[in-house]
């Protein structure tokens, strides 16, 4: 978590992660207490499968919301990239026309020379 309490979009991915592994595995233990020889405990269904539901509502909602928060970035939004470049692009068509101007005024500079 940062200085704020709050976490990166990374950081809550990653707990998504944990809790899908841990869907998984309560999905296991259902599976595992329904194959039980003496018949399955309904306490400890009823306890695995009201986890296993708030996990999904949780995992969908995380997801939902970084699919959301992926969609609005804008990664270049700030970026003086493009202004840059452009500049720079004007700077060298400038850079051109000084030198066509200095040789035109070397032409002119010699024709008044020889004349």
């Amino acid at each position: 978590m940062g200085p704020q309490g709050q976490t990166t979009s990374l950081q809550r991915l990653y707990l998504v992660e944990k809790r899908i592994v841990r869907v998984v595995e309560l999905a296991g233990s259902v599976m595992d207490e329904l194959a039980n020889s003496t018949g399955p405990r309904t306490d400890i269904l009823t306890t695995h499968c009201r986890e296993f539901m708030q996990s999904i509502k949780e995992i969908q909602t995380t997801l939902r919301e970084e699919i959301k928060s992926a969609c609005e970035y804008r990664p270049f939004e700030k970026c003086d990239y493009s202004a840059r470049i452009s500049n720079e692009i004007c700077c060298k068509k400038l850079e051109y026309i000084i030198e066509q101007l200095d040789g035109m005024q070397q032409s002119i500079d010699q024709c008044k020379d020889g004349i």
